[in-house]
């Protein structure tokens, strides 16, 4: 970037729907912003899109509908997709971003389009290895992707793709278990099981886990748990840790998951690629339970990528049973080498530059010029990893 204005860049980021989405759309936010650009983020109403950006320091947030196809609901979605092109053309007019990028879902729909439409630079990130309805019909709009599985780049049609993997945010670094777990009301010293489902609860697990406490506690007895439920379900969820009387913490979701990664000795979570990022981060042995309605059933091939190369366990919904979850609890748990293995796999799947590739491209092909040195030079990390 050459020399000559002193305005920052102004980039738009639109990451609402689903916490796969979000939280990597907040990692990238931070990267850019740390280089001094101005940044807004444009998210779903969703409740759980709100509680998660009120972390979001010094950032414009921006939240208006979206409609996906659920159900071929088209009708619908034309109606929520006309409002929100609306929306975004008035505030673009306003804001004039130097550039867009969006994480997927029909969220980014709106945005990418209004920014097209506008010659505003585009961008387009592709967290799993089965690329999204909305990004598909997306991809021919922008002027660059990311992807964060390498076998991901050969399904999207423009030239301009680039394996960036998933961006996870900067708190997500090794940390001391024992702190994690007083921090949040547990024993330091003994392994935590730690269950989710993403932002917003899985049913499923979270049945399944219940049917399994009572075996799960007598075969590890030592172990504890931290349950991440959705709201839907926390209140059957947490009755039934009360009623077995082990030591437990219950949540319908948490903003700080870095303190959730960082007590887990092994969770078992959806295998959405957000999450898979955050495990690999910090190392956390899964259970990869696949959303068996995701679409195109992203999700297990998600599972079935990271697994083939011993990073993760994959299990279906129909196989959460006691034949299959315990042994491979007692084996995560207790087998220090075998649980070693697996953090050694995750640790391929890492990518801890992701945010400065992504931000490095799109400061590379703005239209706008910023003398701030940082800009260039981004920021330092402090494990390197590969992507694989």
């Amino acid at each position: 970037m050459t020399q000559g204005s002193t305005k920052p860049p102004s980039i738009a980021i639109a990451c609402g729907g689903t916490g796969g989405h979000l939280f990597p759309g907040l990692a990238v936010a931070e990267e850019l912003q740390f280089r001094g650009c101005r940044m807004a983020l444009l998210i779903s109403e969703k409740e759980v899109d709100q509680e998660a950006v009120r972390g979001a320091q010094d950032m414009e947030i921006k939240a208006w509908p979206a409609v996906g196809l659920a159900n071929q609901n088209k009708i619908a979605f034309l109606r929520g997709f006309l409002k929100s092109l609306k929306l975004a053309r008035t505030y673009f007019k306003q804001s004039q971003p130097s550039a867009v990028l969006a994480m997927g879902g029909f969220t980014s729909a709106a945005p990418i389009v209004a920014a097209r439409l506008r010659g505003t630079r585009t961008f387009l990130h592709e967290a799993n290895t089965i690329p999204g309805r909305a990004n598909k019909w997306l991809a021919p709009w922008v002027d660059h992707t990311f992807v964060g599985f390498a076998s991901t780049s050969s399904r999207f049609g423009n030239a301009s793709v680039q394996v960036a993997g998933t961006p996870v945010r900067s708190q997500f670094q090794e940390s001391d278990p024992g702190a994690c777990r007083m921090a949040l009301g547990l024993d330091a010293d003994r392994p935590v099981l730690l269950t989710m489902g993403g932002s917003q609860g899985a049913h499923g697990i979270n049945r399944a886990v219940v049917n399994l406490l009572p075996k799960i506690s007598e075969i590890l007895p030592e172990l504890q748990f931290l349950h991440l439920t959705g709201s839907q379900d926390f209140d059957f969820v947490r009755t039934a840790y009360r009623t077995s009387g082990v030591r437990a913490v219950i949540h319908p979701f948490l903003t700080e998951m870095e303190l959730a990664l960082g007590a887990a000795t092994v969770a078992i979570s959806r295998a959405g690629a957000s999450s898979i990022a955050e495990f690999a981060a910090l190392r956390i042995p899964a259970l990869l339970v696949p959303y068996p309605a995701a679409a195109d059933n992203h999700q297990y091939f998600n599972a079935r990528e990271v697994t083939q190369s011993g990073a993760a366990l994959l299990v279906t919904q129909e196989s959460l049973t006691e034949s299959i979850v315990l042994p491979a609890l007692i084996e995560l748990v207790r087998d220090t080498t075998r649980r070693m293995e697996c953090q050694k796999a995750l640790g391929h799947w890492h990518r801890s530059d992701s945010a400065k590739i992504i931000a490095d491209r799109i400061l590379r092909d703005i239209p706008c010029n910023e003398p701030l040195e940082i800009l260039q030079t981004g920021r330092e990390f402090r494990r390197e990893g590969e992507m694989v």
